[in-house]
Order: structure tokens, then sequence, then C-alpha cells
């Protein structure tokens, strides 16, 4: 069954037809509300002057990198923003907080044997200074020098290692007594005490929680 419908024409007539009788005066059904008196657009068509004209397509490759970027000063605040950020991970990592540790600092575990390992003056905190005599002894021209120096490094290493072992044996079996339910290797523990105490204490990471002396 068809209905009838008025064609697109027919609608346009009585468009026009309305829109001249207000323009005229004559009386026009109470409530009624006059057409607009042209058709409605689509909403492509709608869409298109709300968002303007498209800007042409990028020439070259480094006109589509340089729009990619954004401006001069856009890229500053991101660059100083993101200086920001990894400012603040950093300070947040050196403090200890457990989210912006290394993998390998993690864990109570590792937080004990760091205060163990910082609780102690050892001879494996000269190591960097040593390597730094070694490497100096080398511009020495005079061969005594060069010979007696190279042997106190070669014995001081030898008293490094040994110092290193038996810390690393007691700290594993410190940790172990006291985090019983954990998973606890001793040749890891060890190497990271060694790695540790190795290090200068002012370049340590994390910073220091307790001071040579200090009970843990």
């Amino acid at each position: 069954m068809r209905f009838l419908r008025r064609n697109s024409a027919d609608s346009t007539d009585s468009q026009v037809d309305e829109e001249s009788a207000v323009a005229v005066g004559e009386d026009v059904p109470k409530g009624h509300t006059p057409g607009k008196g042209r058709p409605t657009p689509k909403r492509r068509e709608a869409e298109g002057r709300k968002r303007g004209p498209v800007a042409p397509p990028p020439k070259t490759t480094r006109e589509a990198m340089r729009r990619a970027r954004g401006s001069k000063e856009e890229r500053k605040a991101a660059a100083a923003k993101n200086k920001e950020r990894r400012m603040e991970t950093r300070q947040r990592m050196l403090s200890g907080d457990e989210k912006y540790l290394m993998p390998r600092d993690r864990g109570p575990v590792k937080a004990y044997v760091r205060d163990l390992v910082d609780s102690k003056r050892n001879l494996l905190g000269l190591f960097m200074p040593l390597a730094l005599l070694v490497v100096l002894s080398m511009f020495v021209q005079n061969f005594v020098v060069q010979q007696y120096a190279t042997l106190a490094s070669l014995m001081l290493l030898i008293l490094m290692v040994i110092e290193g072992v038996i810390n690393g044996r007691r700290f594993t079996k410190l940790a172990r007594a006291k985090f019983p339910k954990e998973n606890i290797r001793g040749a890891s523990i060890g190497w990271y005490a060694f790695v540790r105490a190795s290090q200068v204490r002012k370049l340590r990471a994390p910073k220091p929680r307790v001071s040579p002396g200090d009970k843990v």
C-alpha cells in the first residue's frame, strides 16, 4: 500500500507561499512554524563547515616531520617537561622508592643487603681510587715507582676479593635468617653486595639510608 506524500517541488512551493504570507501580513494558523526556505544540509557538509579547510598534504619528508614535531615552542615545552619527569624519576630512585628502582634493586632482601653494606667500612670502597692510581702510575717514567705501585695494587686487590667473599657469605646468612620464606641465592646476594661495596659511597644508587657503624 503506497502512502501519498508530496514531492520536493510541492514542499518547496508551500514553503515559498508560507514565507510570502508572513511577509504580506496574512493570517497564519496559530502554532504554525514557517519553513526555513532552504533544504537541511547533510551531516558531512555541516561537519566540513565546522572543521574548516583541510591543510594541503606535505610536499617533502622534511615538511612532514616538521608538522609531526609541532612548532618550536611546543618542542621546547615538551623537552622541558620530559627533563623534569626524568629528574623526578631519578630523585625517587635515589631515595629508594620501590616503584622507581631498577629490577636488580627491588625487594626487601636487596634493601636489607644494601643497609648491611652501607653500615660497614670496607676495603672494596677503595676499588675505584685504586684503579685510578694504577692508571696514573702508567704515566710515571720511573720504573721503580711503577713496580711498587703495581705490587701494592695487586695486594690490595687480593684483600678486596677475600673481603668480598667473606662479606657475601655473611650477608647471605643474615638475609636468610631475616627472610626465611624468601628464595635467596648465595651467589646473587654475594655479587650484589660486592658491587655495592666497590662503589664510592657518595655515588651509590639508591643512596645509603644508614651511616657507617649503625646497627641494622
